[in-house]
């Protein structure tokens, strides 16, 4: 891979690691939090971001049009409106990554109950622990163009004379676009069907119209020079995961991967979670058992929940939680009676520039973690990774503690009118 865990500054996140300590939430980072929704609330909460930001979010508030028709071109077709979706926040969320060493408050924009308030635990929990480690490790996209031969044979005189083009192929993605790079190429044959699977870097944009675009000018190269021309081909021969959950989620990457891990002591466990380690690790391991035998690609109990309202709030492509949310949680029982927990997401498809980054409430929400823009993209994904762990934590521990149910009850229904 191009870009991996040897590019980070693991001496700096060591240096961190050592310096953090159990914090107790302090008044001036608390959210002033409520179950009603409320305009009272609702200014309270602007009214304290914008000390904590620096920032004003009129969009989010409503108070500036969100309605700009002009700003929606390349984002929709056919528009009629805006459909709208509450958007909440978190927080704070601490993290120590590579790119991400500092507290944010992350918004979450969802129509369902009881997800905010079960992350904004998670996250406390996390906070007063000392906060999470999160660390991007890898990054690339692919595109996987299928070319269809009359036999093998004739493929195995494409591929011969397709290697030795690398360099050629890396040019001609520079020729296409200012920021991605061709890092390199792997080919899988099914008779005489060859995918060549192309993996690049880039920049700080999700990047799945971008290395269309760049595939799209290679394969016409290809099909153009080459000695042996294919029969057919396809620009995506549905081989390179995008928008799904595949086999290959945990021997590649696509996007960015992220780890992130967590150690909170029995005290925190026992005050916010309202648990205790051991049920907490009992759940993870039954609850794995009950995920081997659905079949299910990845092990965790609900990374779409937080991704999704992460997703729409900052103007990624939700589609993308199809893949982002495949992933491993862990939890473990030590020895001096603390949870270890961690999580692995291998297919973070995320992106701080390009798509809908740039929308009014979505910019304002990326603006809000410090995330908007060119430069921000890893530590966007190490917040992704922080999220999702605080969000597994609160979930085990409702479930391990038999607080499910009325958790929903309390924050998920519809209060009478």
């Amino acid at each position: 891979m191009a870009s991996s865990i040897e590019n980070t500054d693991i001496k700096g996140i060591i240096h961190n690691l050592k310096n953090r300590k159990p914090a107790e939430l302090a008044v001036d980072c608390t959210l002033p939090l409520s179950q009603e929704v409320n305009r009272e609330g609702l200014e309270q909460r602007h009214s304290f971001l914008q000390k904590i930001t620096g920032k004003q979010f009129p969009c989010l508030a409503g108070g500036e049009s969100r309605d700009e028709p002009d700003l929606l071109n390349g984002n929709i077709e056919n528009y009629i409106g805006m459909s709208c979706v509450p958007t909440g926040v978190i927080g704070p969320l601490r993290i120590t990554g590579s790119a991400a060493n500092a507290d944010f408050y992350v918004p979450l924009a969802t129509s369902e109950g009881a997800l905010v308030a079960s992350y904004h635990r998670g996250a406390r929990a996390c906070f007063m622990a000392g906060g999470i480690t999160s660390i991007c490790l890898l990054e690339g996209v692919q595109r996987s163009p299928l070319f269809k031969f009359e036999n093998v044979g004739e493929l195995g005189l494409f591929v011969s004379w397709l290697l030795p083009e690398e360099e050629k192929l890396k040019e001609i993605t520079r020729q296409t676009s200012r920021f991605a790079r061709l890092a390199n190429m792997q080919i899988q044959i099914e008779g005489n069907h060859l995918i060549v699977t192309f993996e690049y870097q880039t920049g700080d944009a999700a990047g799945q119209n971008m290395v269309t675009i760049c595939t799209d000018a290679i394969c016409q190269y290809l099909v153009s020079h080459s000695p042996v021309k294919p029969k057919l081909w396809f620009v995506e021969g549905n081989y390179s995961g995008d928008k799904k959950a595949t086999a290959l989620s945990f021997s590649n990457v696509r996007g960015k991967k992220v780890t992130a891990e967590i150690v909170l002591p029995e005290t925190i466990v026992r005050q916010v979670l309202k648990t205790t380690p051991e049920l907490m690790a009992e759940y993870w391991r039954s609850s794995t058992m009950g995920i081997i035998q659905s079949g299910a690609i990845g092990a965790h109990g609900h990374y779409a929940n937080g991704l999704a309202a992460l997703f729409l709030a900052t103007g990624q492509d939700v589609a993308c939680v199809a893949e982002a949310a495949t992933g491993i949680t862990r939890m473990e029982l030590n020895k001096d009676g603390s949870l270890y927990a961690s999580v692995t997401l291998p297919n973070l498809m995320v992106g701080t520039v390009g798509g809908g980054t740039h929308l009014p409430t979505q910019r304002e929400c990326l603006e809000m973690m410090d995330c908007y823009g060119a430069g921000q993209a890893r530590k966007f994904a190490e917040i992704c990774g922080g999220l999702v762990l605080a969000g597994e934590l609160s979930i085990a521990a409702a479930l391990s503690a038999g607080h499910f149910t009325s958790a929903h009850q309390k924050f998920g229904r519809k209060k009478s009118v």
